[in-house]
């Protein structure tokens, strides 16, 4: 350590043994590890296939209604369908991640999406392209589920929530990619252009299955499959130090019930723990005060990133810009295109911002900038429904409040939401738990998708928008009245978290934990000097 000396580190015969001294200048912030991020960009593009399929069918469906003679309620219903049927595979992911491993998950729902893609882009009519959509479906569930979770398992504390929102970056990309290859196909001929839309949505599913080759497996599902050898060679690459990935070890033997004093490479570990058997009793009969906090908070904070209309808004840009006053379908899918650069330049820079702001500050900013956006939108589009005269000045302010409002949201509401879950659960409840909230999480998206364009009939869409900017202030006062701070905390540190605390603590952050890479001592014993 910097301003230490070998014989400043000798310890008199007559001092003590150990003693603790006031650490002599800042603490080194540990490098970036290099594998974990690697591990955590190869986890995440599953998540590239949800994006690549909301961004796609914003411009398919305008192609696809002409093609087939179908009506508003059938393009609402094809738009937000994938999202229930996405319910089987968030369902099943916990289950079959904790039979199979979270890496052979990833592989398994690469495989489906790129089945239903297929099917989608040879689709001859509307039900077979429904049938592609729920093949599709399961395999976006999966991927929902099991990339966020395997990503927070590998990554260091100290920079799990950069890496942890990974999933949410590349679920924009591939909204931008949907985009652009909207953009690219909308000259082709009407029959051609849409099919090639979505079939080339198979693409990323392959290059998914090759590079998952180089991926380790998790090391906390290592350790409950009682395979301490290889869950500690992991450790070692991923951890930001030889004592982290100890100490991550014994921390993670300890939630798995395994005696800190077994070091084996292979041990037997008890079904309950290693197949997940009883942990739908534990989360949903019999939770512990913590575990019910934990439920509540993770499905809140799935609820309302989807119930705020960020679905509504990226599936149908061009159905807005058109009611903005864009005439022309290049200007709409243009101006669509412009909504998906907006979306992934602040996502990236959400990023980085998570693990130094933290997760409260940037998610209570992300949702307050929400509110404004939606509310100047649902005036601006208002205005324009009740002038017959065209208002380019509404024009300007409709189209620069939905990019303000993408914006706002993906510096937070966006990649928090999967950041938070994916930290919350303790390791036993973690793969059914995170499950949980994806349900809800795409039951709202779907719902919200399936009758936004009704919603705009009833109400004008300036009027949706209204409604959205009504919930994004009460999951304000959700998030503000209820969530605690997680920066910093190690994965087995949350059960205490939730379990003391109170709404009130909300509005502090936590103080550091004994794992903290900001340990204000450095102890100095015999033949050892650890900071």
């Amino acid at each position: 350590m910097t301003g230490l000396t070998p014989e400043t580190q000798t310890v008199p015969t007559t001092a003590p043994a150990t003693k603790h001294v006031p650490e002599l200048g800042p603490p080194v912030k540990p490098k970036r590890n290099k594998y974990a991020f690697a591990c955590a960009i190869l986890a995440s593009m599953t998540s590239i296939l949800l994006g690549y399929d909301i961004g796609v069918m914003s411009g398919a469906l305008i192609y696809i209604k002409r093609d087939f003679k179908i009506s508003d309620l059938q393009v609402s219903i094809l738009a937000g369908i994938l999202n229930i049927f996405s319910l089987i595979g968030s369902c099943a992911a916990g289950k079959t991640s904790d039979w199979i491993g979270r890496r052979n998950t990833i592989v398994f729902a690469g495989a489906i999406f790129f089945a239903g893609a297929i099917l989608m882009g040879l689709a001859p009519n509307y039900a077979f392209l429904m049938f592609g959509r729920f093949v599709a479906g399961v395999g976006v569930g999966y991927a929902l589920m099991i990339a966020p979770v395997y990503t927070a398992e590998v990554a260091p504390a100290s920079s799990r929530g950069f890496l942890t929102s990974f999933p949410e970056v590349f679920i924009n990309a591939g909204i931008m990619l949907g985009y652009v290859s909207n953009l690219a196909f909308s000259k082709f001929p009407l029959k051609l252009g849409w099919r090639f839309m979505l079939g080339v949505g198979s693409v990323p599913s392959v290059l998914l299955a090759i590079g998952v080759l180089a991926m380790p497996e998790s090391p906390r599902w290592l350790v409950i499959q009682g395979r301490l050898g290889e869950a500690k060679r992991v450790l070692d690459k991923t951890s930001d130090s030889p004592s982290e990935a100890a100490l991550r070890l014994e921390e993670i033997k300890e939630a798995a019930g395994i005696p800190a004093d077994c070091h084996d490479d292979v041990v037997q570990v008890s079904r309950k723990t290693s197949h997940g058997s009883g942990v739908w009793k534990e989360l949903l009969i019999r939770p512990t005060p913590a575990v019910r906090r934990v439920m509540i908070a993770a499905m809140g904070i799935h609820f309302f990133q989807q119930a705020t209309g960020i679905d509504a808004v990226v599936l149908f840009s061009p159905r807005i810009f058109k009611t903005a006053g864009l005439k022309t379908d290049h200007q709409q899918l243009l101006a669509t295109v412009a909504v998906g650069v907006v979306k992934t330049s602040f996502i990236l820079v959400a990023t980085f911002l998570i693990d130094r702001v933290g997760r409260r500050p940037l998610l209570l900013t992300s949702v307050g900038g929400m509110i404004l956006s939606l509310a100047a939108l649902g005036t601006s589009l208002t205005i324009i429904d009740h002038t017959e005269k065209k208002v380019t000045w509404a024009l300007v302010l409709s189209i620069t409040t939905v990019m303000t409002y993408v914006a706002t949201f993906s510096i937070g509401a966006g990649p928090i939401t999967w950041v938070y879950t994916s930290e919350i659960f303790p390791l036993r409840l973690r793969s059914q738990g995170s499950s949980m909230a994806v349900v809800v999480n795409r039951v709202t998206s779907g719902v919200i998708s399936m009758t936004f364009l009704l919603l705009s009939k009833a109400m004008t869409t300036g009027g949706a928008f209204y409604l959205f900017g009504g919930i994004a202030t009460v999951a304000w006062v959700f998030f503000y009245t209820f969530l605690p701070e997680t920066q910093g905390r190690s994965l087995e540190d949350m059960d205490e978290l939730f379990s003391g605390f109170r709404w009130r603590d909300s509005k502090s952050k936590p103080k550091n934990n004994k794992n903290s890479s900001s340990n204000p001592q450095v102890e100095i014993g015999p033949n050892k000097l650890r900071a």
